[in-house]
């Protein structure tokens, strides 16, 4: 099992649709039995897959002592795709989870899923805080989309300063997000500090999806969005396989 964290400082940059994106494709197109787990407290990626959370306990009751993930996964109308969804209950987890002063707390609750799922997508919270103090032990990987901008180099770099105060982090795949070809800024930093950098491009079939609730690659699978996500899935797989598995 990998657990795969969609990750950035700064919301508005893509992230749910890239977490949405890569569980659908690890179900529908890797064939991988696929847990969304959503942990932003806005539930985007929960409300595109249209799921309801089954426990009237609230989300954030999983990260009690005697919580268990599977008490709060409900199936989708995707074969193979699962998700626990969120809640405004969330906004009180980095609380909960300094009250529990246990740093591995996601990482325990994400090992209790192997050999029920081999992919777990964690569509994260944006910020830095104890959220994300355990989505770095939790995950395997990390996709962190950028948003291509004057500012995103700075960003990149601030990124950058953040990770080394996680010795032992797992690998960052940083993404250039909302890219257009046409616009000078958005070139030098391609071909600049992102030089090599997945793309995803700035993409109406993004809205249209988003609009009927589903993921790009599903709506629109031959958009120039969903080929960059299909390449960002791509990529992202043979990244895990070269990886030796995580102890959690």
């Amino acid at each position: 099992m990998a657990v795969i964290a969609i990750f950035s400082a700064k919301g508005g940059v893509g992230k749910t649709t890239i977490a949405l994106d890569m569980a659908w494709q690890a179900a529908v197109s890797g064939g991988k039995r696929t847990l969304l787990w959503d942990l932003d407290p806005q539930g985007g990626a929960s409300w595109m897959l249209q799921a309801e959370p089954p426990s009237h306990r609230g989300a954030i009751s999983v990260f009690q002592r005697d919580g268990k993930p599977r008490d709060h996964i409900v199936s989708t109308g995707t074969v193979g795709l699962d998700c626990l969804c969120a809640d405004d209950s969330l906004r009180n987890l980095p609380l909960q989870l300094a009250r529990i002063g246990n740093r591995r707390r996601l990482a325990t609750l994400c090992n209790s899923l192997r050999g029920t799922y081999d992919r777990v997508v964690l569509d994260c919270p944006p910020g830095l805080n104890e959220i994300s103090e355990q989505i770095m032990a939790a995950a395997d990987l990390l996709i962190v989309p950028i948003a291509a901008s004057p500012l995103s180099s700075r960003t990149f770099a601030q990124l950058r300063k953040d990770l080394t105060r996680h010795p032992g982090h797992p690998p960052t795949l940083p993404v250039l997000t909302m890219f257009d070809v046409r616009r000078r800024m958005h070139m030098a930093a391609h071909e600049g500090f992102a030089a090599g950098w997945p793309t995803l491009p700035s993409d109406a079939a993004a809205e249209r999806a988003a609009s009927v609730q589903q993921a790009i690659s599903e709506f629109a699978p031959r958009s120039r969005a969903a080929q960059a996500l299909s390449q960002l899935y791509d990529k992202t797989e043979r990244k895990l396989r070269t990886m030796k598995p995580k102890v959690r």
